[in-house]
Parts: structure tokens; C-alpha cells; sequence
């Protein structure tokens, strides 16, 4: 992926990086060389250091960060945080852990296919396609790359991918790379991507729709039988990604598809990731077993990476199970959501289309007041991230709120009076 698209895309990302900091960047120039955008970012430095604000980005936390956190030895409420369910440092996870490291050790050595197969990838495997209604799964060692190599391995140059234009970046990315034609139709709507497949399904190929089964960014869901019924319609392929919604949606967190009293095998593929609810890291692919084989054969960023850790494994099949055994985490959860959302909105705030399952944005409409109103709350002891420009655009630039099931009703509270507090002080 190079030429002048990837050089705006990479300029995009460095000013978004630099736009809140006030640390000034090494020299441009290279061999001849200079990276696109480093004198816009310099630029944005400059600005952001003369009106006082820090760089919000790569704090460094000093340990187990969970609805509280310690930076620099002072204690914050964390709403920064994917762990939704409270279980990470949970000494059944950490006891199932040090199982597989006394056994497995740190690592599999090798690519799965050639060497480095063992039996927990498999146990994981089975666990998550039962956890979808799935006739199989494979596990991958990235998130973001599952989605990448998926979509670039099913799809092809004539083929159609159509997705939500809030899709993440990992599924445009792998749509780009697959050399489909790639259309997004406005976020959530389906008599807008009912229109762009009425335009142009006919002149492809094969169809694959792309959904989030919880969107990051807006904390709000997609009418996942409405789109069903569209795929069914159209030929359509489907692909769900349930990175945000696993252990989050439904009463016993298996996602979407019970949230919405959906047919989970009315999905084709279900891709989620082990870095939030399941407190590890990696990404999965769950579906039909054909498929399945098929990825697990020929996909690169499988075929070509070392296996999961064991390590890894092992802390999401003891998520899995406790998740299993206390579905009240995910009741808690819901409750802590919707208490931030109402708090919010009562007190005059704006809050997107959140409809309190885990995110709760509060948009500021502009990227300063985003990134000064999280310093003023950093300084008053709540760690909570901006999103800024070109991430969303200007107008919905905004504070992103990450709940879990850990944290308390006080804290809440907390939470919205000092948000309030800042926001008038910053007025002033």
C-alpha cells in the first residue's frame, strides 16, 4: 500500500498523534526522504504547547489498570480501559495462566501450521464457535489482523464489500487490501445500505456486508435483524464484528446476536478479539468449518504468524468460564453504563446515540476542548481519553468513556460531578 493515499492516511495519523502534544519531533529528513505531514505535526505541537495542553498519549501506568489505576504513583478513576467485566488480575485467571506457563512456557515457537499446534488453541478454538453458535473458529495473535487477513483472503478483485461507514480499521484496511470494490453506507441505516446494494450488488461477484456488533467509537448497536434480512435479500455474505459486544450485549454476553434474539448461525462469520472482556490478546474468526479450514490454510497473517501464547490462551478460557458461572458481571455492567449515560445527560451533556451497554462519549464538538477537558479531568484525578480529529470529524470530537463492571456507583457520580466541575472552569 504506497503512493500519495497511504502518504495522506500516514500524515492523517501523525497529526492526530501530535495534535494534543507538545513534544517537538525529530529532524524530518532522511536520505533524501521526509515522512508526509511532519510539518503539520510540528506545527500542531507548537499550537497545542502554547495553550498549555500535554500530550495525552502513552501515559505510562503503574500497574493492574482497572476501574482505578496508578500514574506516577497517584491513584485515578480509570475510564480508559477495555476491561468491561472487571476480570483482569482475577486470581483464577492468573492461577490458569501460571498452569500453562509452568507447562507450555512463554511461547509455541513457531507458526501453527508447522510446529507450533498444541492443545489449548484448540480447546479456545471449540469454546468460542459454542460461545457463537458456530461450527468452528480459529484464533489468530492480533485483533486488527484478523479482520486484515480475513477480508483480504475471502474477498476479491469484482467482489463487493459493503460496510458501516463507522466501521473499524482494521475491516477497511482488509477491505482495501482484498482489491474489492469497497462502498460504506451511512452508520446504522439500513434503507442506506439497502440503496447502495440496489445500485450495485448486481455488478459484482460476491457480496460481503460488514457490521460492528457494538461500535467504539458511539456505543450504540445496529438493528442486527433489520440487516440480516437485507443480507438474505441481496446474496450477501455476512461479517460481524463483535469486538466490543462479546461479554458486553446480551444476558449472558454472548454478543448481538442474543441481544437481539437473532439466530446466531444467521451470521456467516463472527470476528471478535481476546483484548477486552476475554483479558488477553489475539483475534478470532467464527463460522462455518469449511471457511474456517480454509483461513486456516491459506490466511497470511495465520499461515505466516507464530501461534497464540499460551499465556494468552489460557487467560481467556478462564474469562470464558467465569463469565459463564457470574453472568451478574455483565448485569453490573449494564447498570454502570446506563447510571454514566442517564448522569451525563441529566446534566445537560452531550452524549452521542450511546445507548449504555459499555462506551459512553461525551461530545465536545471540537478537538481543544476535547484535549483540554481531559487534562483539567487528569488533573482532578480521572484518566479518560480524547478523540480528536480526523479520528471523527471536528464536530464530534469527543471524551471516551470505557465502563466496567468494577466500578462503583460513587465513582460514577464522581465521575460526572468532576466533568462538570471542569467543564465550568473551563468556561470561565
Amino acid at each position: 500500500m504506497t503512493g500519495p493515499k497511504f502518504g495522506r492516511r500516514l500524515g492523517e495519523r501523525i497529526k492526530l498523534l501530535a495534535s494534543l502534544s507538545g513534544t517537538a519531533p525529530a529532524e524530518t529528513g532522511t536520505r533524501g526522504w521526509s515522512l508526509p505531514g511532519v510539518e503539520e505535526m510540528e506545527f500542531m505541537a507548537k499550537r497545542a504547547a502554547a495553550l498549555g495542553v500535554s500530550d495525552p498519549f502513552f501515559r505510562q501506568h503503574d500497574g493492574l489498570a482497572a476501574a482505578t489505576t496508578l500514574i506516577d504513583g497517584r491513584e485515578y478513576i480509570n475510564f480508559s480501559s477495555y476491561d468491561y467485566l472487571g476480570l483482569n488480575g482475577d486470581p483464577r485467571v492468573i492461577g490458569r495462566v501460571e498452569e500453562a506457563l509452568h507447562r507450555f512456557g512463554t511461547t509455541v515457537s513457531a507458526s501453527r501450521m508447522v510446529s507450533g499446534e498444541r492443545p489449548f488453541h484448540r480447546e479456545l478454538e471449540r469454546a468460542l464457535a459454542e460461545w457463537h453458535g458456530a461450527e468452528d473458529c480459529v484464533v489468530m495473535v492480533s485483533g486488527h489482523a484478523t479482520n486484515v487477513t480475513t477480508l483480504a483472503q475471502l474477498m476479491r478483485p469484482g467482489d463487493l464489500i459493503i460496510h458501516d461507514a463507522l466501521a473499524h480499521n482494521s475491516l477497511i484496511q482488509g477491505a482495501i487490501l482484498s482489491g474489492a470494490r469497497r462502498i460504506a453506507f451511512t452508520h446504522n441505516d439500513v434503507a442506506a445500505a439497502r440503496e447502495q446494494l440496489w445500485m450495485h450488488r448486481r455488478a459484482h461477484k460476491r457480496a460481503l456486508l460488514v457490521l460492528e456488533g457494538h461500535y467504539s467509537m458511539d456505543g450504540d448497536i445496529p438493528d442486527l435483524a433489520a440487516f440480516v434480512e437485507l443480507a438474505r435479500e441481496f446474496d450477501c455474505m455476512t461479517l460481524v464484528d463483535e469486538a466490543h459486544s462479546t461479554g458486553v450485549l446480551g444476558a449472558r454476553g454472548h454478543g448481538i446476536a442474543e441481544e437481539a434474539g437473532v439466530a446466531p448461525d444467521s451470521i456467516d462469520l463472527w470476528m471478535g478479539t481476546l483484548s477486552k472482556s476475554l483479558i488477553s490478546c489475539g483475534g478470532y474468526i467464527a463460522g462455518r468449518a469449511d471457511i474456517i479450514t480454509y483461513l486456516k490454510r491459506t490466511a497470511a497473517g495465520f499461515v505466516y504468524s507464530v501461534g497464540l501464547p499460551p499465556t494468552n490462551a489460557a487467560a481467556s478460557m478462564a474469562a470464558l468460564d467465569i463469565i459463564r458461572e457470574e453472568p451478574w458481571r455483565i448485569a453490573r455492567l449494564r447498570e454502570n453504563s446506563t447510571q454514566l449515560l442517564r448522569l451525563f445527560r441529566e446534566a445537560g451533556f452531550d452524549t452521542g446515540t450511546s445507548e449504555g451497554y459499555g462506551i459512553v462519549p461525551l461530545v465536545t464538538g471540537s478537538s481543544l476542548l476535547a484535549g483540554r477537558l481531559s487534562q483539567a479531568l487528569f488533573e482532578r484525578g480521572l484518566n479518560v481519553q480524547p478523540i480528536i480529529h480526523p479520528a471523527v470529524p471536528e464536530k464530534a470530537a469527543r471524551l471516551r468513556f470505557f465502563v466496567s463492571a468494577s466500578h462503583t456507583p460513587g465513582q460514577i457520580e464522581q465521575t460526572v460531578s468532576l466533568v462538570g466541575q471542569a467543564m465550568r472552569a473551563l468556561s470561565e
